[in-house]
């Protein structure tokens, strides 16, 4: 039985004849003037005239003076229709390719067809070619099926290319996101791209990951785990409508939901409170899941979702004490911990009240189908949001439940620049107390508030959104995640000794 490297053997070989007949192999120049798709959806309006198309080889079949070639490009797939005396010769010069070394091609390679487009006798929407051109020689076969996840998330350009879904998804991600540009823009938000690099990060409880710059003499930096405070520095500096989207990174284990690198937005509204944020941001869900997914009902797994209606309010308090009958607001860590035990919920050596009541909402939410807006989020758990006025032990909070997920946090930005300092001191506290989550103290955003920012509304969320309803993991729900490095052993015989010599280096 054939190995991929007796595969790739062979076709290093006809690599060497092509080049010995004078080919260049993998030209920069294609002249392609239709998609593979034009042919078949405009062949009433295309049908005798001459059209350039260009893309991967998927099948090759030839019979004596006649073959046929199915070339796939990103919009679908087209026959070529070859024919002894229509077809031009060789003609290594140009590239161009003749029946007589048809051979020397194989499925993967990407080609370039000009011809007239016809019906073939059996019915057959093709081009008929008259002139071939070899635009990338392929090494290694593409394999007709792909289905080992290991190998699909190591080789994703591969599985895209045999699990068509998957390449599909990835076109509906980037509709999720340029919606939510779309919408944005259109309801006056600038987008400004803010540093990936921090002195001191914040604006989620998070473990970031820690860097240096060579550049100001190996001085620590860390990866931003939230857009949030520089953006609050924009409406300090005047911006009234602003947003970013973009990667943020979270030094935390991978689950179904969570990766340490994913994209996210953010967005900050001055003079709007949480109120006016709520209402936006449904208008702004319903608008990018209608433009990606074309509706706003939903299966995901054993949830049943609407989002066209309307969105229910939980109140915090209320939810945890129906659920476990103990108030957030006057009950000590023992009762915590007991709530976390009796429910059979971890609980930490350095647990605190604030992450118990959370850890117990959290397993509240799992069950919950949505969507829901949670709201009036305990002031001890919500260090960066203003305090309702006639419930001060409350926040302007709220995030959206669906499906068991949290899919968004709002709030009525924090804008005291006292009352900022106390949180981010207590939040330090917790920080040294062994909290390697909680927020780091931020000197300079307390500065920028002592120089005034408006009143403002903000709202983030991440890709997790995508995930949800795309009804994949948060694996399967990005291109290129992230592995152990390793090397299989076919590569490992290929290229073994460079990559000795590169370790040993």
């Amino acid at each position: 039985m054939a190995t991929l490297q007796d595969y790739r053997n062979e076709r290093l070989r006809k690599l060497q004849e092509l080049r010995g007949l004078g080919f260049d192999p993998y030209p920069a120049t294609s002249n392609r003037t239709h998609m593979a798709a034009d042919v078949l959806e405009k062949y009433a309006e295309l049908e005798g005239s001459t059209v350039t198309v260009a893309g991967r080889i998927t099948g090759i079949r030839k019979f004596g003076k006649l073959a046929f070639i199915v070339v796939k490009d990103a919009s679908g797939s087209v026959q070529l229709f070859l024919r002894d005396g229509a077809v031009a010769e060789t003609d290594a010069t140009k590239g161009i390719v003749g029946l007589k070394q048809l051979s020397l091609l194989d499925t993967g390679d990407f080609i370039e067809a000009t011809g007239e487009v016809i019906t073939t006798k059996t019915g057959e929407k093709s081009v008929g070619v008259a002139t071939l051109r070899l635009l990338t020689k392929a090494l290694r076969p593409m394999p007709t099926e792909l289905t080992n996840k290991e190998e699909r998330f190591r080789r994703r350009y591969v599985d895209m290319n045999v699990n068509q879904d998957v390449r599909e998804r990835f076109v509906r991600r980037s509709k999720f996101w340029q919606a939510t540009r779309d919408f944005l823009n259109q309801n006056g938000f600038t987008e400004v791209n803010i540093p990936v690099l921090e002195h001191t990060t914040g604006g989620a409880d998070a473990n970031p990951f820690v860097t240096h710059m060579d550049a100001l003499d190996d001085e620590q930096f860390y990866l931003r785990i939230s857009h949030e405070l520089p953006l609050k520095r924009l409406l300090g500096a005047g911006f009234e409508k602003v947003y970013d989207l973009g990667p943020r990174f979270r030094n935390e284990n991978y689950s179904d939901e969570h990766l340490p690198e994913h994209i996210a937005m953010e967005w900050y509204w001055a003079y709007a409170d949480w109120e006016k944020g709520i209402k936006f941001q449904e208008d702004l869900f319903k608008y990018i899941l209608q433009e990606t997914f074309g509706t706003l009902q939903f299966k995901l797994g054993r949830f049943d979702v609407d989002l066209s209606g309307d969105w229910e309010r939980w109140d915090y308090a209320e939810t945890i004490q129906k659920r476990y009958g103990i108030d957030p607001f006057n009950c000590s860590l023992d009762e915590v911990k007991a709530a976390l035990h009796e429910n059979n919920l971890e609980v930490e050596q350095a647990e605190n009240k604030s992450r118990g009541i959370d850890k117990l909402w959290k397993n509240i939410r799992k069950d919950v189908a949505g969507p829901i807006w949670l709201i009036n989020t305990p002031t001890f758990i919500s260090p960066l949001s203003k305090v309702n006025p006639d419930r001060p032990e409350t926040t302007q909070r709220a995030q959206v439940v669906i499906a068991g997920s949290e899919l968004c946090n709002l709030f009525s930005e924090l804008n005291d620049p006292i009352d900022q300092l106390d949180r981010f001191t207590e939040q330090q506290a917790l920080r040294e107390a062994g909290d390697d989550e909680a927020m780091m103290l931020d000197i300079d955003y307390v500065e920028m508030l002592e120089y005034g920012m408006p009143p403002a509304c903000g709202l983030g969320y991440s890709e997790r959104v995508f995930w949800i309803f795309e009804g994949v993991t948060a694996r399967e729900g990005v291109p290129f995640p992230q592995l152990r490095h390793e090397y299989d052993q076919t590569t490992l015989e290929i290229y073994g000794d460079i990559l000795r010599e590169k370790t040993e280096g």
